[in-house]
């Protein structure tokens, strides 16, 4: 009877432990993970979010301190989150992740980032004392729901996506790294010319280009105030031919007033001639 009281006792034991794991492990995963699909969460409540690495050194150290900060999380009222960068690019873009671990707090959508001591006791007094308040937030500018840090999320996953097809190339296709390399160039190259492409239909299809058509020859009546050179030979041109039309007029004048004269002049002569002449 002995041993078998034993053996119970060890297998109520070892039932106890099994299902104590998941309860601590429970207790453990109260860290929420952060994703490119649910990050919009944090525009609304009290956060605390981690980025990390898992092969970064400085971010398995933390690790623990920060299990034991998000068990305090829910006496706190505070969210304790987490994101793994390498496998959120987009995030690490729109957060400007530059150093691991990088810690931020939220509240209602204003991101300010931890710069303390990483411990629990630091991390629960930076919310108890809303040590929080005395940061200055991120700019909208570069709040991570800007137009801009999407642009940068965006351009971070692309680099996540070409590092995947270089691996796929060269692992899974057996490509030479030249091989990966000119097919990218190649897609580069062809995605230029039909950006150009789409460019110049847009800008002709906005700014339509008017055909240029001869003008006429401007008349003499209708002249523009920006020729005044055309304007004085035009004017020496009539004044020339005013000159003309009065010198032929006096011309003109002068020959029908001798008209007269030679006219008395051959009636006088006339009667004359016909007296001397005899008959």
């Amino acid at each position: 009877m002995a041993p078998s009281g034993s053996l119970v006792a060890s297998l109520a034991g070892l039932l106890l432990l099994l299902l104590g794991a998941p309860w601590t492990y429970g207790r453990r995963s109260s860290v929420r993970v952060i994703t490119d699909q649910n990050w919009r969460d944090l525009l609304q409540g009290d956060w605390m979010i981690e980025f990390y690495a898992p092969w970064c050194p400085a971010c398995q150290n933390l690790q623990p301190e920060w299990e034991s900060f998000a068990e305090w999380g829910e006496d706190l009222e505070v969210n304790v989150a987490k994101v793994d960068v390498t496998e959120q690019p987009g995030l690490s873009g729109r957060f400007i992740i530059t150093a691991l671990p990088t810690i931020y707090h939220c509240k209602d959508g204003e991101f300010r980032r931890y710069q303390g001591p990483r411990t629990k006791k630091d991390f629960i007094n930076f919310v108890t004392d809303e040590e929080w308040k005395s940061i200055e937030p991120v700019s909208s500018w570069f709040g991570p729901g800007s137009v801009l840090m999407s642009s940068m999320s965006a351009l971070f996953q692309l680099s996540m996506w070409i590092r995947t097809c270089h691996n796929y190339f060269i692992e899974d296709l057996g490509l030479p790294v030249w091989g990966s390399y000119t097919v990218f160039a190649l897609i580069t190259l062809l995605s230029g010319l039909l950006l150009g492409l789409c460019m110049i239909f847009v800008a002709d299809c906005l700014c339509p280009s008017k055909r240029r058509r001869p003008q006429p020859y401007p008349s003499k009546k209708i002249l523009p105030e920006s020729s005044p050179p055309l304007k004085k030979v035009e004017e020496e041109q009539e004044a020339d031919e005013e000159d003309v039309s009065e010198e032929e007029a006096e011309s003109k004048g002068g020959a029908n007033k001798d008209f007269p004269q030679n006219a008395v002049r051959q009636r006088s002569v006339g009667p004359s001639l016909a007296t001397d002449n005899p008959s």
